[in-house]
């Protein structure tokens, strides 16, 4: 017979939580007394220290660690912190007290509601446990990152996020955790504009469709095509808004170590359990499909969900030939659909923001006007138009440029290798110009593989060429428009000492030499594009690569 805990144990458990925390109605689901013991705040530090990501990933998956167990207050700050960058680097101590006397101009709790930045979504300020000092330490954390991170244009899930770390750290903990998650470059963790937040919901959609097409089509069933829409613009609400608050927290252990990838799997789930629960004609759900519409139907399902958080993860992450990279093709490939729109339909409004048309500011287009010996402000407005919108919030900075470094790759490796993505512009003797947006670092030419030997090719989807006289054109991976790609059409970057080349398979699309005097210029497989210059080899006249910088 199990032993009944004690008045401190009891108190040990409402000291997990912040004093920011009312936790008498959290419902506490303990562990299966058959369960494995669960790993320790030093497990997950030694998977982290020692760059076992599967391993990790493995742990925060697979260890169902309760509401009320104490890790979450070391491992939540571990996971974020892992994820910062040069950026990020302004989360020393103390740092956010100064933003907050900066803001406000006193470090007190305003005794009346802050007027929350414009990219909250003020129907869904979802603060869950939080006591009434709670939810206004959620309102200056976000009014602090709305402030130091102006380019946030729309986020709606910042704030719910927000709520849910200040159960179990510190308010400036959690803004330095905010911070590393809305810099990261490497993986998504927030969206931070319009246009993205509609690349997620419908790329939640698509991926629906294709892996999970039963429940997909059980939706698509009980509305029109415009309705079933209208619920996948919800998707991000299933989670925050409709799950049990055990079930988030066990899914926010995942999400801050794999990022917003962990939500689609979750949302997909909810559509798996909802349509087995739901497809019966006796289901409670069906009546209040009948009643209410699929839409109420789908929230009162997760706000009841009746199966235990480890078995919901389960279903989540056992969903087949869901690869990061199949998730990262359909997303890159519905941005650029939605961004090709938004172009179009915003071409005769260029002098709108660039919150909402992503062109580059005046510092940015200042800074390329007086360095760039390739690009006019027309081409650079046109090669800002081609970028992803994320890459479009930072400023452009000169890395590499022939006239000023020479013409020498080992001087090229040196001042680019390490930053990402990167920039190249060529302007041969002919004067056409073109190049190439690159979505790795250069210095992944010299990673190995499990048999030591060193990668030919390197680079993601997210690669593409351009050319912009005296031809205008943009040329992305076939494989944006494809489920499945041969291996030839893979080959995006690959440098050693002799040489640089961009595309391959059948030809190379851009090749340069050692030099950085001759190169050539052939269809690929790749990209599909035709020779970036009519005689197919060409001199160059300047090299230039850009980064971007992450200070604002």
């Amino acid at each position: 017979m199990p032993m009944m805990p004690s008045a401190l144990e009891e108190a040990e458990v409402s000291n997990v939580f912040t004093s920011l925390v009312n936790p008498t109605g959290i419902t506490i689901v303990p562990c299966s007394p058959t369960a494995k013991p669960l790993k320790t705040i030093t497990d997950v530090k030694t998977a982290l220290q020692q760059g076992r990501k599967q391993d990790l990933k493995y742990i925060l998956r697979n260890n169902a660690w309760p509401v009320d167990h104490p890790i979450r207050n070391q491992l939540w700050p571990l996971l974020c912190m892992q994820h910062q960058n040069e950026k990020s680097s302004n989360s020393i101590e103390g740092f956010y007290w100064e933003m907050v006397k900066q803001v406000f101009g006193t470090m007190e709790l305003p005794d009346k509601p802050i007027n929350l930045p414009p990219f909250v979504e003020p129907s869904h300020c979802h603060s869950y446990y939080l006591t009434h000092k709670g939810r206004a330490a959620v309102d200056r954390v976000v009014s602090v990152l709305g402030y130091a991170y102006p380019d946030i244009v729309y986020s709606p899930t910042i704030y719910s996020i927000c709520a849910l770390l200040l159960h179990f750290i510190s308010e400036e903990e959690c803004y330095n955790c905010m911070v590393c998650l809305v810099v990261c470059k490497e993986k998504t963790f927030i969206t931070q504009t319009k246009l993205l937040y509609e690349v997620t919901w419908k790329t939640v959609m698509q991926i629906s469709k294709k892996h999970v097409k039963g429940p997909a089509v059980f939706l698509q069933r009980h509305c029109n095509s415009a309705r079933a829409e209208r619920i996948y613009v919800d998707w991000i609400w299933w989670i925050f808004q409709g799950l049990p608050f055990q079930h988030l927290i066990r899914i926010m252990d995942c999400f801050f170590h794999e990022g917003i990838k962990v939500f689609y799997r979750t949302a997909m789930a909810i559509l798996i359990l909802f349509y087995k629960n739901s497809s019966a004609p006796t289901s409670e759900y069906q009546a209040e499909i009948q009643k209410n519409g699929v839409e109420s139907a789908l929230l009162k399902f997760c706000k009841e969900m009746p199966v235990t958080p480890q078995k919901f993860l389960k279903v989540a992450f056992g969903i087949r030939g869901l690869s990061s990279a199949y998730i990262s093709r359909v997303f890159i490939r519905t941005e650029m659909v939605l961004k090709s729109k938004t172009v179009i339909s915003g071409s005769r409004q260029l002098v709108r923001s660039r919150s909402s048309e992503n062109l580059p500011n005046s510092q940015s287009q200042n800074n390329i006007q007086m360095v760039s010996h390739t690009l006019t402000i027309r081409e650079l407005l046109t090669l800002w138009s081609w970028l992803p919108v994320r890459i479009t919030m930072y400023t452009p900075i000169l890395l590499y440029t022939t006239e000023e470094h020479g013409c020498s790759l080992t001087t090229f490796y040196v001042r680019v290798e390490q930053h990402e993505p990167t920039l190249l512009l060529i302007k041969t003797c002919n004067n056409e110009v073109f190049g190439a947006y690159c979505s790795s670092r250069w210095c992944e030419r010299n990673q190995k593989d499990q048999r030591g030997n060193r990668q030919a090719y390197f680079g993601t989807g997210e690669t593409f060429l351009f050319s912009l006289y005296p031809e205008r054109a943009k040329y992305p991976w076939v494989g944006i428009d494809a489920d499945r790609v041969e291996h030839g059409a893979e080959l995006f970057m690959a440098a050693d000492t002799k040489m640089i080349t961009i595309g391959g398979g059948e030809g190379q699309a851009i090749w340069m030499d050692e030099n950085i005097r001759f190169g050539k210029t052939d269809r690929c497989t790749t990209f599909n594009n035709p020779p970036l210059c009519p005689k197919g080899d060409f001199e160059i006249r300047v090299l230039e690569v850009y980064g971007f910088a992450t200070e604002q």
